[in-house]
C-alpha cells in the first residue's frame, strides 16, 4: 500500500525552521517524509537526519527523498533516542528539529496496523514500532479495571471511562477481545445513545488512550524535550506539532520553563537561583491550520504548532 501522509502545517513549520542551506536538521518523526522533503530541498551542504520507529515509514520516506540521498541519513528508532543516535553519527548540536506527533494517515488507513476504529475486523495492534512485543490487545485484555479506567480517563479524557473500563473487563471474562469491532460494541454500549449523535465516533477517545499508553507517547515527549532544546545550536529552532491537549500542554509548559527557568520568589530584587534562560518561545499562541488546510485535510483539525528558539548563554 502506498504511504500517504498529508503533512499537517507543512508550510508554517518549514517557514518557522529558518532553514540554513548548510545546517544540520532532524526530523524525529519522519513518517512519509513530507516535512523532510521540504527541508532536504532547501539544503546545499547541509544534512538531514530522519528518525522513525516505523520501518514502513522509513522505507516510504527514502523512496520519496531518493533525489536527496547524499544529504539524508535514516535512523530506525523512537525519537526518544535522538541524542544518542546523533552522537553515534558524531553530531552534538543541530540547527533545527521537527516533531510531528500525529499518527500518519498511512498507519490509520492500513487496517492490519489496528489504529482505526473504522475497520470492524482490524486486530487490536496500534504499535508504532512493529518490532515491539506489546500490542493494544495486551492492554485491552491484560490491564486491570482500575488501570483501564485511569488511561481512558487521563489519556482519552472520556467522562464515561469508568463505564467503558467496567464493560471491557466484563466482556473479556467470556473471551478475549480480538478485533476493533468487538471493542467498538462494548464502548458504544457504555455511552448514552443521545450523546453519540453529537460527539463524533464513541470509540475515538478510548482508542487514543490505548495508543498513547502503548506507545508511551506522553512519557517520551516529557522525558526528552529538555534534552532536545539543549541539542540546538545558537539560533536553532524546534518545531512541534501536537494533536491533543495533553501533548500541547507538555510542550507549552516545557518551552515556557526553558524561556524562564528562574525559581526565585517574585519579590526578590535580583535572581539568586542561577538558572539561566535557554532561549525564547517564538509562538506565544500556537499556530493553527488555515481554513484551506482544514478543508483539504480534516485530520488537521486538532493540530497545533509551537516553536522554541535556542539562545546560547
Amino acid at each position: 500500500m502506498e504511504f500517504n501522509h498529508y503533512s499537517v502545517l507543512l508550510k508554517e513549520t518549514i517557514d518557522e525552521l529558518n532553514i540554513k542551506p548548510d545546517g544540520i536538521y532532524v526530523d524525529g518523526t519522519m513518517g512519509g517524509g513530507g516535512h523532510s522533503y521540504e527541508i532536504a530541498k532547501r539544503l546545499e551542504n547541509g544534512r538531514l537526519i530522519g528518525i522513525d520507529q516505523d520501518r514502513d515509514a522509513l522505507q516510504a520516506a527514502s523512496e520519496r527523498l531518493a533525489a536527496f540521498s547524499d544529504k539524508v541519513t535514516y535512523v530506525h528508532s523512537n525519537y526518544e533516542a535522538m541524542v544518542s543516535e546523533l552522537e553515534k553519527l558524531g553530531i552534538t548540536s543541530v540547527d533545527g528539529i521537527v516533531l510531528d506527533l500525529g499518527v500518519s494517515s498511512f498507519q490509520l488507513d492500513t487496517p492490519e496496523r489496528g489504529f482505526s476504529y473504522m475497520v470492524e475486523d482490524a486486530p487490536l495492534d496500534m504499535r508504532m514500532n512493529q518490532e515491539s512485543e506489546k500490542t493494544a490487545s495486551d492492554i485491552v485484555n491484560g490491564y486491570s479495571e482500575e488501570e483501564l479506567y485511569r488511561i481512558i480517563r487521563d489519556y482519552g479524557e472520556d467522562r464515561f471511562a469508568k463505564n467503558i473500563a467496567k464493560n471491557i473487563v466484563k466482556a473479556r471474562e467470556k473471551k478475549p477481545l480480538e478485533t476493533a469491532g468487538e471493542l467498538n460494541r462494548i464502548i458504544e454500549a457504555s455511552i448514552p445513545k443521545k450523546l453519540q449523535v453529537t460527539g463524533g465516533h464513541p470509540a475515538k477517545r478510548t482508542y487514543q488512550a490505548i495508543r498513547i499508553e502503548l506507545n508511551r507517547e506522553l512519557e517520551v515527549l516529557e522525558d526528552n524535550l529538555n534534552d532536545f532544546i539543549d541539542l540546538l545550536s545558537d539560533g536553532g529552532r524546534i518545531c512541534i506539532i501536537t494533536f491533543h491537549s495533553l501533548e500541547d500542554r507538555i510542550v507549552k509548559n516545557i518551552f515556557k520553563k526553558n524561556q524562564d527557568p528562574c525559581t526565585c520568589p517574585k519579590d526578590f530584587p535580583v535572581c539568586v537561583c542561577g538558572k539561566k534562560s535557554k532561549g525564547k518561545v517564538v509562538t506565544r499562541k500556537p499556530i493553527l491550520p488555515s481554513e484551506k488546510e482544514l478543508q483539504e485535510n480534516s485530520r488537521s483539525r486538532s493540530a497545533k504548532l509551537r516553536v522554541f528558539e535556542r539562545k546560547a548563554i
